[in-house]
């Protein structure tokens, strides 16, 4: 019996199976595919573009730029606990490469995103083409080989036919939370056009199945016996507990036993902010609270985490000499992390199991009243920071404060680099557990408004609160334009310290003395960068990029500011400066390398003091 087809191209074929790929966990029946966010070129404009094109039911975004179309689709992502992602298409040569970053941020991250960038001839006739790189030694060799290592999976359709077992592959690893991350499928240009008889069984619709795998049970007996003799425990959440939805377990276990929570950057909101055994941010950017709990610990229980040197304080703040870990984890690469008893499973099943062995379970009185009490202090800390000092002349914190204030328990507040990160880490007052949108496993700056754009796709009833510094917003805004022409609206709050804040301060504390790391004048009398600020003038940029914008100066003209653009329909800037002097306080030591040998005064005391805190660092077997 003859198997029946569909005469498609390579392009149309693609798209058609895109679309009828579905996801299911917990009885949750959902399409993967939300669109295509794409630019076109030569390389994809008649491929990808004609198959977009003739099937409207996918629908198509028009972006800015390639880098921010692949970030617009990793918050998406992210908002949808994995559960949903983006296709990203751009043209051949820098179009593609231009993705490079955005494959990068998605997979460190693990967060899946499909990538078709265009490709050379695969005929090789003609060539070669505009924006192919030549490489002389081989000719199976272009700009995308340059994916490999930022790709969860990678592959090359040189012939119509393989896209039937590449795009099971890609699925495979896309709809696995233990494997995703960037998929990339390099679409040479001629055979994206090229028609080939598919099976129809090839588009049929297909339900990918998220599976909660549970914990060895003789494992989870050595866990359990762990905790139980454990007198000072701790739990590291991190992004994994939201990304199964495990944020009420979370809540029940600790209520139950007293062990104290602190949150990475992507666990942040795995419990709410005045929850007792909330102890908040944890590493270098951690709490007092945080950091003491965890050098403390005679048992450390990461749980959806993969101990980034931030959350570890390059592996120095976890002090105690009887330190045991424990990791949840559904990736076995991260859960052997840190020499832990490695429990390779879904969170929200663990806690769950946890939850029935441990009932007898409580951490010793005098504990629990620590980490309430720490908790509380914490919490005036806030308090204290939240409020201006000096109402006309407010600092970062305080703009901070004035935006948690403002927001409602379900609004969205998003960032991803300079200084910023660091204090909404500390200081924000998580009330919703999708609340707090940091990307930080790539602390990728650009992602911010691009980033907005996705978590508004995903959650469009939501208030998306975008902070962005200077320096980020003009690395990459552009996607302004795509917000306003989608009707996705942004509420951005664009704050210059006119330079890169963060590595200033950093600068500053390895003595180069902010060395590169303002934006200044060159200065004819020293020939360097110290003259005065440049006149940039971001706020009207924003503007002409579409936004309505509020410039303010004051504490009060800042609150008025967010009061207005709450009752604006289309992506509103409200523009602060604040003095980057004015930090806050209380950041643990990272290791970042000082030269060993200077002839600067500062830089050798920096030395001095990295070799001092290096001696806490050890290796944990």
């Amino acid at each position: 019996m003859a198997i029946k087809t569909r005469r498609l191209t390579t392009a149309q074929a693609t798209i058609e199976f895109l679309q009828n790929q579905y996801v299911e966990r917990d009885g949750k029946v959902m399409p993967f595919f939300a669109g295509c966010l794409g630019i076109f070129g030569h390389g994809n404009v008649g491929g990808i573009g004609e198959a977009l094109f003739q099937n409207p039911k996918f629908r198509y975004y028009q972006v800015r730029n390639e880098q921010a179309m692949v970030h617009t689709a990793t918050a998406y992502a992210k908002v949808k606990n994995r559960m949903g992602a983006f296709v990203c298409t751009s043209s051949i040569g820098p179009g593609a490469t231009n993705m490079v970053t955005g494959a990068a941020t998605a997979t460190i991250n693990r967060l899946p995103v499909l990538l078709l960038p265009s490709d050379f001839f695969a005929s090789r006739l003609v060539d070669p083409v505009l924006q192919q790189l030549e490489y002389q030694y081989s000719k199976d060799i272009s700009v995308n080989d340059a994916f490999k290592p930022v790709s969860k999976y990678w592959d090359r359709i040189n012939r119509p036919e393989q896209l039937i077992s590449a795009l099971q592959q890609a699925m495979r690893i896309l709809t696995s939370p233990a494997e995703t991350g960037a998929v990339t499928l390099a679409m040479p240009q001629d055979v994206q056009a090229e028609a080939h008889d598919f099976p129809v069984d090839f588009f049929s619709k297909k339900v990918w199945h998220i599976a909660r795998p549970r914990a060895d049970k003789e494992l989870l007996k050595k866990a359990t016996e762990l905790i139980t003799r454990s007198k000072s425990p701790v739990i590291i959440a991190g992004g994994g507990v939201i990304y199964s939805e495990a944020c009420d377990e979370l809540k029940k276990l600790v209520n139950m036993t007293g062990i104290p929570v602190v949150e990475t950057y992507a666990g942040k909101g795995s419990l709410n902010y005045n929850e007792p055994q909330n102890l908040g941010a944890v590493g270098v950017t951690g709490t007092p609270g945080a950091i003491e709990a965890c050098e403390k610990a005679d048992l450390v229980i990461g749980i959806g985490t993969r101990y980034s040197d931030f959350t570890s304080v390059s592996q120095g703040g976890f002090q105690n000499p009887k330190v045991q870990f424990i990791n949840i984890n559904i990736s076995e690469f991260d859960s052997h992390k840190q020499g832990a008893l490695s429990l390779v499973s879904d969170a929200r099943e663990t806690i769950r199991e946890l939850i029935r062995q441990l009932k007898d379970f409580r951490v010793p009185k005098s504990y629990d009243v620590r980490v309430r009490k720490a908790n509380q202090d914490w919490d005036s800390t806030v308090d204290r920071i939240y409020t201006p000092a000096d109402r006309m002349h407010p600092t970062q914190g305080e703009v901070i404060g004035a935006v948690n204030n403002f927001s409602a328990p379900e609004d969205v507040v998003l960032c991803a680099a300079g200084s910023l990160p660091g204090d909404l880490h500390k200081l924000w007052r998580t009330r919703n557990n999708k609340g707090f949108h940091l990307e930080y496993g790539y602390s990728c700056m650009g992602y911010e408004i691009a980033g907005g754009l996705g978590a508004k796709m995903a959650a469009p009833s939501r208030e998306i609160y975008v902070m962005v510094g200077d320096g980020s917003y003009l690395m990459l805004a552009q996607e302004i334009v795509t917000s306003i022409q989608e009707g996705y609206k942004l509420t951005i709050i664009l704050i210059n310290n006119h330079g890169y804040a963060s590595i200033g301060g950093l600068s500053s504390s390895l003595g180069t003395q902010r060395f590169g790391t303002e934006y200044r004048f060159r200065s004819a009398k020293t020939g360097k960068l110290t003259g005065g600020n440049l006149p940039v003038d971001l706020a009207t940029n924003a503007e002409s990029l579409g936004a309505q914008v509020f410039r303010t100066k004051t504490m009060d003209e800042f609150e008025a500011a967010l009061a207005e653009a709450k009752k604006i329909e289309k992506t509103t800037v409200i523009y602060i400066e604040t003095p980057r002097e004015k930090s806050v306080e209380g950041y643990a030591w990272w290791e970042v390398p000082i030269a060993q040998v200077s002839t600067v005064k500062t830089v050798k005391a920096g030395f001095e003091k990295m070799k001092q805190n290096k001696r806490k660092q050890k290796y944990y077997l």
